[in-house]
């Protein structure tokens, strides 16, 4: 097996002063952002109580202790694929345990994390900006928020390779600005302190009859967590867990501050404190001293964006690994820098545009969002959990580590999500409904593919050496190419699929010097490019077969046409052209690839839910990207054929012949 070129995971192995500020700049800016928004959503309108303050920052403290920081940061982030992390690259590391039912968590999960990338703009900006109602109550600032998403999905075509460098330095500013701000409350109020103390969280939620209610909000402050895992790939473990260690005091210093602001202010609400009967003030902006507010406005609202360009980075790696996986329809994926890793999907970049549009005129205001937040979040964090514990088994984990872990965190997470499900009716619904299309459209692309694999037919490729080798020195039939090459799905490099023959020999006898076909295997590391080459018929027919990891794109033209020249330099193979004219000045022969599309054929007696299936799965790739396109073919060079794919035959027509 040969390499088509060197390949290693897109991580920062070394630890250093800027690999670290990278990894703020990068992993840390959704769960970094959430005291913009988290203090607010538990305290909304009502009167501020003592206990209900203490046992929500206890509750916070705990969530990103025994979420984030054991079950994330230390436990899940050794669950890596070489190096790269993320939902569906668990599932890759986990389906080798050949469990079919894998699939469903993993689906799921993919899902809500896509929608979670769509709530989390909005939010995140929206609250933000509306600390400038502070100084101008009345203030719209919902064409603000559609401006900046606007100037922030129009960059991503460019890349950002020139932003970027500003974001580790901008993203330490902000949560040195969290620590400074939470340490100022805090001064001569260190009772907040006990609220280290977990009874005033279980207190919370056992007495008080809003402390499930308050559950559902005090899980916004763990939502990057799974961000954080996905976006392992880019910095690498050792530098994700020396910088929580720092992000992870300035968000508890920030949190306390905020508690002891709000304890100092017990028996008013938050719209009193923001003389602003009609909005409820944040705390976050006002333990900010007056001649600071608009420096913090600023810096809160850069450190949104940045949270922003962070998911939506993720969702495109999200979805070029869904494609791969065969979980989502082909689309177009752009490589606007030489940054290894940074793609730009535009079909799903102005997608998640408007869905993040459609949930800010939706909502209009970051504190009707909130309730929108969290939901399929949750659902995630569950998925991962089951795959966790699949992954734990197959590194032969303690058993009893294994049922410990599963009861602790599944109960956690389940307690989130049943006090995340209150909110549906409050606009949980759009969440889920958003995760809930983008499950529909995996499954049904998944299954899709597996009902046509199943009903392939597959022939062995001895049964007609004899006919190609005899076709390809017939002077009667006209020459179609020099090499005719085909794209096969055959996993046996001994069997070919019916349709390839009845293209070469029935379609329209295709005439060709040599035949090649072509295999590509999505491989469970991520960045594995390698093939293998296998000769079926002495100086006619050659088979090829890419071993591609599921983060690489299949851009076969110019990998076929590396592997060629290595044979050529080799001297397995001559591919001068066989006509004497050209032949005489060494210009080489022309290459022709065939794309057969399979069409469903009418005449089939399908059971109801596959031609359901299949239906929705053709409507999809008529809207996705073609096959040439999708393999990086030259459409110059591509001849589409179509192939009726005879699934299961109708019983004979009883049609009588008339004398």
């Amino acid at each position: 097996m040969s390499t088509l070129s060197k390949t290693s995971p897109n991580s920062i192995n070394k630890v250093s002063v800027g690999t670290l500020l990278v990894t703020l700049g990068i992993i840390f800016g959704d769960i970094g952002t959430s005291p913009l928004y988290v203090m607010k959503a538990i305290m909304g309108k009502e009167v501020i109580q003592e206990a209900i303050v203490l046992g929500a920052i206890s509750c916070v403290f705990w969530t990103l202790t025994l979420q984030t920081t054991f079950k994330y940061v230390f436990l899940t982030l050794k669950a890596d694929n070489k190096g790269e992390g993320g939902i569906f690259s668990l599932y890759t590391l986990v389906k080798r345990l050949h469990k079919r039912w894998l699939i469903v968590p993993a689906i799921i999960g993919g899902s809500a994390l896509l929608a979670d990338g769509i709530i989390t703009p909005p939010i995140s900006i929206s609250s933000a900006l509306e600390g400038i109602k502070i100084y101008q109550p009345d203030l719209q600032t919902i064409p603000l928020v559609l401006g900046i998403l606007f100037g922030l999905f129009f960059i991503q075509q460019f890349g950002t390779k020139f932003i970027g460098k500003f974001f580790g330095p901008m993203m330490l500013i902000w949560f040195v600005m969290l620590g400074i701000l939470g340490v100022s409350q805090m001064m001569g109020s260190f009772y907040v302190l006990k609220a280290l103390n977990p009874y005033y969280a279980f207190h919370l939620l056992s007495i008080h009859s809003d402390g499930y209610y308050v559950l559902g909000f005090v899980f916004l402050c763990t939502t990057g967590a799974e961000a954080l895992y996905s976006d392992l790939g880019h910095c690498g473990i050792k530098n994700i867990r020396i910088s929580w260690a720092f992000v992870k005091i300035m968000l508890v210093l920030n949190y306390f501050g905020q508690g002891a602001y709000l304890i100092e202010h017990s028996g008013k609400t938050l719209s009193f404190l923001s003389a602003n009967p009609d909005n409820p003030g944040n705390p976050f902006y006002l333990i900010m001293p007056e001649w600071f507010l608009p420096i913090g406005i600023t810096i809160a609202t850069i450190a949104a964006v940045i949270a922003s360009q962070a998911l939506i980075s993720g969702s495109f790696t999200l979805i070029n690994e869904a494609m791969r996986l065969n979980f989502w329809p082909k689309v177009r994926v752009k490589f606007p820098t030489d940054i290894k890793g940074q793609l730009y999907i535009p079909s799903i970049n102005w997608l998640l545009f408007f869905g993040c549009c459609f949930v800010v005129l939706h909502f209009k205001e970051s504190g009707n969002m909130e309730a929108a937040y969290g939901l399929a979040i949750v659902m995630c964090m569950i998925m991962t959990t089951i795959l966790l514990g699949y992954y734990m088994v197959l590194k032969r984990y303690n058993p009893i580590f294994i049922v410990l872990i599963l009861l602790v965190y599944l109960s956690i997470e389940i307690s989130f999500f049943i006090a995340n499900i209150q909110k549906f009716s409050h606009g949980g619904y759009v969440s889920v409904g958003i995760a809930g299309i983008l499950a529909l459209t995996m499954t049904i692309c998944f299954l899709g593919k597996r009902i046509r694999k199943n009903y392939t037919e597959f022939t062995s490729i001895d049964k007609y050496k004899t006919v190609l080798s005899e076709i390809s020195k017939d002077p009667t039939i006209p020459k179609y190419a020099t090499n005719l090459i085909y794209l096969t799905n055959a996993q046996n490099s001994e069997e070919v699929e019916e349709k390839i023959m009845y293209s070469i020999l029935q379609k329209r006898p295709k005439r060709a010097d040599n035949y090649w076909l072509l295999h590509v295997n999505v491989t469970d590391e991520p960045y594995q490019m390698e093939y293998r080459v296998k000769e079926l018929l002495h100086d006619n027919l050659i088979r090829i077969d890419f071993y591609l990891g599921f983060r690489i794109a299949p851009k076969i033209n110019l990998m076929f046409r590396k592997v060629v020249k290595d044979m050529m330099e080799s001297g397995e193979v001559d591919l001068s052209s066989r006509y004497a004219s050209l032949n005489r000045n060494n210009i080489l022969g022309d290459f022709k690839f065939v794309l057969i599309e399979k069409l469903v054929s009418y005449d089939n007696d399908l059971p109801v839910n596959e031609r359901i299936i299949l239906d929705l799965y053709d409507l999809i790739k008529k809207i996705s990207l073609s096959e040439e396109k999708a393999f990086g073919l030259d459409s110059s060079s591509v001849k589409i054929e179509y192939y009726p794919m005879i699934i299961r035959p109708t019983p004979d027509i009883p049609l009588i012949r008339r004398k």
